[in-house]
């Protein structure tokens, strides 16, 4: 178990594509009692991933519900076309994945104009030499650890790489480092020392769980 002093200052955001829709407001309220940092809202439109997610309604409800920030992973194609709308709704942070749409560094700045966190999601094949440009424009950089689109994948360890290249960049660029997929417990007790700065938390860590979030969260927290 890593020191709870260092793990103090590790993000955790909760990935409420897993949370339980019968009784959203509980969850939200119980994540935030447990020391939840962030909620994590998966924006999928079944064409830049083979899947739906949630949407403008759900993203709402959340940013109404909670007193935590609330960000957007944007999966979808052409994000420039939604992201004010998704800024209005709530969205105190929004990634973008490079491949999304053309000229994508204007749409971060548009994300930037709009007054929300600006950042950057990154599949595990995509590599850092196609996006290093515009790590000069985002405060966050989504590392995701599986492919895009599904919960419970499981993780590809090749993308340890990219996540040791990016933490010695970081600096540099003056951009934190989150881990999307598979955050579990193991795999945040090996990346937190290396430089990540806060993991989305999922079905691997945190959700369809015996312990409370509570317990989980301290547990991760070594406290």
């Amino acid at each position: 178990m890593i020191e709870g002093d260092f793990m103090q200052n590790i993000e955790f955001s909760a990935s409420m594509m897993c949370a339980d829709y019968g009784h959203l407001e509980k969850e939200i309220h119980n994540l935030e009692a447990a020391g939840i940092d962030s909620f994590h809202v998966d924006i999928m439109d079944g064409t830049f991933v083979h899947n739906f997610g949630m949407g403008i309604h759900d993203l709402r409800y959340i940013k109404s519900a909670a007193t935590k920030p609330v960000e957007c992973h944007l999966m979808i194609k052409e994000p420039a076309r939604y992201v004010e709308l998704f800024a209005k709704c709530g969205a105190d942070i929004l990634y973008v994945h490079p491949e999304s749409g053309y000229q994508i560094g204007e749409t971060i700045q548009q994300i930037i104009e709009l007054g929300v966190t600006p950042g950057i999601a990154i599949n595990p094949t995509t590599s850092i030499e196609s996006i290093v440009e515009l790590l000069n424009l985002v405060k966050r950089v989504l590392i995701m650890a599986v492919n895009p689109g599904h919960a419970g994948q499981a993780f590809l360890p090749f993308v340890e790489k990219k996540i040791r290249r990016l933490v010695e960049l970081k600096d540099e660029y003056g951009y934190k480092i989150y881990w999307d997929g598979h955050g579990s417990v193991e795999n945040i007790q090996k990346y937190a020392p290396l430089g990540v700065n806060g993991f989305v938390l999922g079905t691997a860590a945190l959700f369809c769980k015996v312990n409370s979030y509570k317990e989980i969260i301290s547990h991760l927290r070594g406290v």
